[in-house]
């Protein structure tokens, strides 16, 4: 499976390190667009400038760990496609020109499954897609999270129980799995 990570999954650090943990696996091919990487660092700069370079120095590890996840800027599919938001639209395009099975967002208002099919791409929440993975792959998803876990608790200094720190990362589905099952 391939999948293109919009921005708005990998600004949070937790749901971006699992996302990206789980990929290491294997069990799924992760995608983005130059352009997708600078959403992220634009929503990083809001938090300050140190924010933004981390968002850039996270980026520039992903590319290295990740060569081929890169797809390169595709204005003659963004020419024929409307999405709600045609800010939207590079996204789609990515997920086009890269062969995507899906894209991963919390946005499904300006990614209309309907338009999305056509194309032969599926809209995915990040938890739904991360609990189906669980659910054919349990332990490896599980031991991709639990390597979040422990490095948050590590850089917090404190305990970070695995449903709530998944909640605060809006996957309350895969917390409610993984904690029934730790």
């Amino acid at each position: 499976m391939r999948a293109v990570l919009d921005a708005c999954v990998l600004y949070p650090t937790v749901l971006r390190e699992i996302l990206i943990g789980v990929a290491r696996t294997g069990l799924y091919d992760p995608l983005w667009s130059t352009r997708i990487l600078e959403e992220w660092a634009r929503a990083a700069a809001r938090a300050g400038p140190v924010a933004e370079a981390e968002a850039r120095g996270a980026a520039a590890l992903l590319g290295s760990a990740f060569p081929r996840a890169a797809v390169p800027p595709q204005p003659g599919i963004e020419a024929r496609l409307t999405l709600p938001d045609p800010a939207d639209v590079h996204v789609l395009a990515a997920a086009i020109g890269g062969s995507a099975d899906a894209i991963i967002t919390f946005n499904r208002a300006d990614f209309p499954q309907g338009v999305l099919a056509g194309e032969g791409v599926t809209r995915r929440d990040p938890d739904g897609f991360l609990w189906e993975l669980w659910s054919h792959h349990p332990d490896t998803v599980a031991a991709a999270v639990e390597a979040v876990r422990t490095e948050a608790e590590r850089l917090s200094g404190r305990p970070q129980p695995v449903r709530a720190l998944l909640k605060r990362a809006r996957l309350p589905r895969l917390g409610k799995a993984l904690a029934a099952t730790g």
